[in-house]
């Protein structure tokens, strides 16, 4: 019935073919079971626009209910990058306005590079009156732990190791009006420097002990710039009054000279005379503390999870780790996750300061809290979380943080540093572990060991931990030769410190901080190369001058010979000669020849008459001077100051 044109007909024949179409073969894929278990990859976060070098060090302030728009503005990152963070973190958002708790938008924000600070309110928080921080600051052997004695009624100084504090403590002294102040004692020796910076930061006053007798001391002006820096009032205790050399009016007038605003002169500082031996002045020193927090009107909440800050961190072997800490805010509770640092845990145990347990921390209380997974540094932020999971999220982030931080560090420091050049000696590298009693004491003398640096010997610190000193440290030890240092702890076993003899491994157990940067100085002078300095070891005149003539071939051209008394010091053969005609350098080289009485010698002593001969001279005149020179080695020398300072001087 139908019927096609033979036009169409061709234009169909070429277009494409009759019959059934054959598909094209394709590379065959094969298809991926449903049934498979789903892989686990680890986490990989987003790579940053900005490369590490180029990353600043900054700091943002985060607080509770923070929105996620909020934060991308504080951490210039865009929007969607947080939210990709969000997602791999675990939390759902429907919008840029959701709010974010205070762990979450830090492990946000630690992950895209910039450091944080958590910003607490105590808006809707009842806020009760709290017990002042009073910290105890000066020089060393000033009276610090006396006067705090003195308060307490105990004997903290007698049992202290060289008479000197080597740790940070802290007690509750219940003064006689029935009001209690929480004091914390530091150090005063100039290796615990960032000790008394700790001590600053979480206290509301300081007390500059002076010396009536002493006056004002390197670390005296040192515990002043620390409360200057954390904007902490002072009050100056003069102790020591009751010494035949006291003299409080010259103190006065020292501390005045470096800027200190005395009561009497005019200022807002108060200054109490004190005597911590014969206890006299201690009334009107409580009477000038509790003055000076009224005047500050401290108070803080009570009710919440508490903000505390770490003072001290030890190791204990029954315990496990304990954390010294003292709450800022809030009440901490037995049974809450907490996050230290980088470390996190459940608190097993809080123990007030003597020794009893206790199941809450109020604000203004120092408590020891067991419970820890790990060993925190001395200043971190104690942070409540709500939960193991969350603790255990926030601790491994910054844990990455911190890993990631020091890495970088490194990177810069070996992109900085100068190539070596001729002039500069080689310089030797001396490893050293530091094992202590707790961690304060560990930082404090790990930097004290690090400021032994010179340019002929590098400290390198290449380990260090709280406890005894260990079967591990000695095999560390062994493999990189090392030095153990061990700060008040326990005389390792028998067993141990004959391993370490046998491997000649040094170890030096100290428990005052004074012999221990003495002995690692001396180590220090006596593994330094040294320089190689041109010292004249004697001197020569020359009184006559002979002339050897007529020597056969084999012996060589004549000879002229100095005819020389030695006026100063000796004269060596195997030294270098020098000839002085009026003063001036005529010639430098070495001695082929030297006689005494017709006799080959080496060595000719002051007074004694000698005859020597200079190789390629030959135009010696009476009255020159010939100085024999020897090359010394010059050893770099262990200086320490009476403020407790040390250093090496090449």
């Amino acid at each position: 019935r139908f019927h096609a044109s033979p036009g169409l007909l061709a234009r169909r024949r070429s277009d494409e073919p009759f019959g059934l179409k054959t598909p094209k073969r394709e590379k065959y894929v094969k298809r991926e079971s449903k049934m498979q278990p789903p892989v686990e990859a680890p986490y990989v976060h987003p790579k940053p626009k900005r490369t590490t070098k180029s990353l600043p060090d900054r700091t943002i302030d985060i607080f509770e209910g923070m929105t996620i728009g909020e934060l991308a503005k504080h951490t210039n990152e865009s929007i969607s990058t947080l939210q990709e963070i969000l997602v791999n973190v675990g939390e759902k958002f429907d919008s840029e306005f959701d709010t974010l708790s205070i762990d979450i938008a830090e492990l946000v924000a630690m992950e895209t590079g910039v450091n944080v600070r958590r910003l607490h309110s105590n808006e809707g928080a009842e806020i009760f009156p709290r017990p002042a921080v009073v910290t105890v600051m000066g020089h060393v052997d000033h009276g610090k732990t006396s006067l705090l004695d003195a308060l307490r009624q105990t004997s903290v100084a007698a049992r202290e190791a060289g008479g000197i504090t080597q740790h940070l403590g802290a007690f509750v002294v219940s003064m006689p009006s029935g009001a209690s102040i929480t004091f914390l004692d530091t150090p005063g020796h100039a290796a615990f420097s960032a000790m008394r910076a700790r001590g600053a930061a979480v206290t509301d006053v300081v007390v500059l002990v002076v010396a009536a007798d002493d006056g004002v001391m390197p670390q005296t002006l040192e515990a002043m710039s620390h409360a200057k820096a954390a904007k902490v009032p002072i009050v100056v205790a003069i102790n020591k009054c009751d010494k035949p050399a006291a003299d409080p009016e010259r103190v006065k007038v020292q501390l005045a000279s470096e800027g200190l605003l005395l009561e009497e002169m005019g200022g807002d500082v108060q200054v109490v005379e004190v005597s911590a031996v014969n206890k006299t002045g201690l009334d009107n020193l409580e009477e000038a503390l509790l003055l000076q927090a009224d005047l500050m009107d401290l108070k803080a909440r009570i009710d919440g999870p508490a903000q505390a800050y770490v003072v001290e961190a030890r190791l204990d072997r029954g315990r496990g780790p304990l954390a010294t800490a003292i709450v800022k805010a809030g009440t901490l509770v037995c049974g809450q996750h907490v996050v230290v640092g980088a470390e996190w845990g459940r608190i097993r145990a809080i123990r007030d300061m003597m020794g009893n347990l206790t199941d809450k921390a109020k604000p203004a209380m120092p408590v020891e809290i067991e419970g820890l997974r790990g060993l925190p540094m001395a200043g971190d932020d104690i942070i409540v979380v709500e939960s193991e999971e969350r603790a255990r999220m926030l601790s491994a982030g910054r844990k990455k943080k911190y890993e990631k931080d020091r890495l970088r560090k490194i990177d810069e420091g070996r992109t900085e540093a100068p190539e070596p050049s001729e002039d500069v000696p080689e310089r030797v590298e001396m490893p050293i572990i530091v094992k202590a009693d707790v961690q304060g004491t560990v930082q404090a003398v790990t930097d004290a060991l690090k400021s032994l640096n010179s340019p002929q010997v590098f400290v390198n610190v290449v380990h260090v931990g709280v406890g005894p000193i260990s079967q591990s440290d000695v095999d560390l030890a062994q493999a990189c030769h090392a030095c153990i240092v061990g700060f008040n702890v326990k005389n390792p076993p028998t067993s141990l410190s004959q391993a370490a003899s046998r491997a000649s491994i040094k170890v030096k157990i100290h428990r005052v901080i004074y012999h221990l940067l003495e002995d690692i100085g001396n180590l220090i002078v006596d593994k330094a190369p040294g320089t190689f300095e041109t010292q004249v070891a004697g001197e020569a005149q020359v009184l006559n001058i002979f002339e050897l003539k007529g020597r056969s071939k084999s012996k060589g051209d004549d000879v002229k010979i100095a005819g020389c008394r030695v006026i100063d010091g000796r004269v060596t053969k195997s030294s270098t000669m020098r000839l002085l005609r009026s003063g001036e350098v005529m010639f430098e080289g070495s001695c082929v020849s030297l006689k005494r009485e017709k006799q080959d010698v080496d060595t000719v002593g002051k007074g004694n008459e000698c005859g020597l001969v200079i190789g390629d001279w030959d135009d010696f005149q009476i009255g020159d001077v010939i100085q024999c020179l020897e090359q010394v080695n010059r050893k770099p020398k262990f200086i320490s100051s009476e403020s407790g300072a040390v250093r090496i001087e090449c």
